[in-house]
């Protein structure tokens, strides 16, 4: 499995910020670069910080303040991440900038993705002239702008992308690429932040830091001797033949594409504060309500094909009336509820793919029987409750991969937020089963399902198992994604008016666990006020 969590990188104050620990020229063709400008520069001026939103404990690293939906009530992409470009020479603080940006603006789900991790692997007699300082790292030939556009893309499009790390000691791009999915916010910084043509139409926010050049010399200098391992010499050298003639070549021309010039760098607060006023503004107007919207909709529509109920056998019928009984003890809640687990997840086998398989029998007689025909089978719950039906998988699947989800409604606004994530690696061509113990008007079955998309899972390989549904739930899943597979034990007809299933089951993970009354961290998928 991945490292906690899945959008790693370095952790800065609430965000991720993904840098490399290292560059690439040639005289390729530059048809994707703007065409240079020699205008003269223009100048621009344009205000507490608060502790980054986490819980952090030993293994895990969670968000207390989740991200929103973004994605409508028919499951579609609506909401793309807001990307802010910042572009500069060489050491003129853009990764200050940033961060003091990250600070201010005080939101979780902001991703730092830096132009370092997307050089060019250098050949071997490109390795050689980089040795000796005689490789241009500050030419646009240096990166790799397909990969670098088409990544960044795919970040705002809030899907899951991987980030190539380069090591600036090897010249070389490292063996293990960094997860990143679930950007609210994307800063996006590098000396040729501007320069790519396709790259700009991706940025929301254009914003040049304007730094004197001889303190971008001084910052280089001690950046490359004391963090790189380099010589002055070496350093003074580069920077003459490469940095300085770069800047004002490609560089500083693309300081009139800005919407900001920042002087002075991260010292520039007043600048730093309509920054983030602006980025405020922008995220607030594209808030979504989807939780409102599905509670209104799919009424007197018949149960979808896609649903499978577990067929309500005498077995069946007594475990629901023992774990719906309110007075039955937490210990009988738990063992009949098991048991009741244990027959779904058997259930939920038998809709994956298989194939025909000869084998033969210790008396040497052949069998036709079946075999599993997909790739691999990931589980992965929706915590807290969801994951009382990991067991029960485990049981039944050898060597099952799991994964967890941590979906939180918020007591405010009543819309589910995404807190945490945890996903075995390579899970696109696996077939998941989602595990969740209840679904009432199914947002947080929708968002986790989204997730799942996200990560490239196809919709057809996901199946939804839930002890208990609501019709609406059941309505709300199949309509916005009409190929997951919905199975679960008993569906109700209705919820009342706190969105509670009715009759219902209670809160499930407060019986389960032996919680009380539950908080703004209860795990039910729809729970937001205290229980009847």
């Amino acid at each position: 499995m991945t490292s906690l969590p899945v959008y790693t990188g370095a952790r800065i104050s609430g965000c991720w910020a993904l840098q490399s620990n290292g560059g690439g020229s040639g005289e390729d063709s530059l048809d994707r670069l703007l065409p240079l400008v020699n205008t003269p520069r223009r100048k621009s001026t344009t205000l507490g910080k608060a502790e980054p939103p986490l819980l952090r404990t030993g293994t895990r690293t969670i968000y207390t303040a989740g991200r929103p939906p973004w994605y409508n009530e028919h499951g579609t992409q609506s909401k793309e991440a807001f990307v802010i470009g910042l572009c500069g020479g060489s050491a003129s603080g853009k990764t200050t900038v940033a961060n003091e940006i990250i600070e201010a603006l005080d939101v979780p789900w902001v991703v730092l993705l830096s132009m370092d991790s997307f050089y060019k692997v250098l050949s071997a007699e490109e390795q050689t002239l980089a040795a000796s300082n005689d490789y241009n790292f500050d030419h646009p030939g240096a990166f790799d702008f397909e990969l670098l556009v088409t990544t960044l893309r795919k970040l705002k499009l809030g899907k899951s992308v991987k980030i190539p790390v380069y090591d600036f000691t090897t010249h070389g791009r490292q063996k293990e690429w960094k997860n990143v999915y679930g950007a609210s916010v994307i800063i996006f910084e590098g000396i040729m932040a501007f320069a790519d043509k396709e790259l700009l139409q991706l940025l929301d926010m254009k914003i040049f830091v304007d730094t004197d050049s001889d303190i971008r010399l001084v910052r280089r200098l001690k950046r490359d001797i004391t963090e790189r391992g380099r010589d002055i010499e070496g350093v003074i050298k580069q920077y003459n033949k490469f940095v300085k003639p770069a800047f004002e070549q490609y560089i500083e021309p693309t300081m009139r594409l800005a919407d900001i010039v920042v002087p002075r760098g991260g010292e520039n607060m007043v600048a730093i504060d309509l920054i983030v006023q602006h980025v405020h503004s922008q995220l607030e107007e594209r808030e979504l309500s989807v939780r409102a919207l599905l509670a209104t909709a799919h009424q007197s529509q018949p149960l979808p094909q896609t649903l499978s109920v577990l067929e309500s056998t005498p077995q069946v019928r007594g475990l629901h009336t023992i774990i719906r009984n309110k007075d039955t003890s937490r210990d009988e809640f738990i063992f009949y509820s098991k048991r009741l687990m244990r027959l779904l997840i058997e259930h939920a086998l038998s809709f994956l793919p298989s194939k025909k398989s000869m084998v033969q029998t210790p008396q040497g007689q052949a069998y036709e029987g079946r075999t599993f025909s997909g790739k691999g089978i990931t589980g992965v719950s929706v915590l807290r409750a969801g994951e009382t039906m990991e067991p029960a998988l485990r049981a039944v699947c050898k060597d099952v991969r799991i994964g967890k989800i941590l979906i939180q409604t918020n007591l405010d606004s009543g819309e589910p937020e995404l807190h945490y994530l945890r996903l075995p690696k390579d899970i696109s061509e696996d077939h998941v089963i989602l595990m969740d113990s209840t679904v009432s008007t199914g947002a947080a079955a929708m968002m986790a399902i989204r997730v799942l998309l996200d990560h490239d899972v196809q919709e057809e390989n996901i199946l939804l198992v839930s002890l208990l549904m609501a019709e609406l739930g059941v309505h709300s899943v199949a309509y916005a994604f009409p190929q997951v597979k919905i199975i679960t034990s008993a569906v109700d007809k209705s919820l009342d008016d706190f969105l509670h299933v009715i009759p219902g089951i209670g809160d499930f993970g407060d019986r389960y666990f032996g919680t009380d009354a539950p908080s703004s961290w209860s795990d039910n998928e729809d729970q937001k006020l205290p229980s009847c």
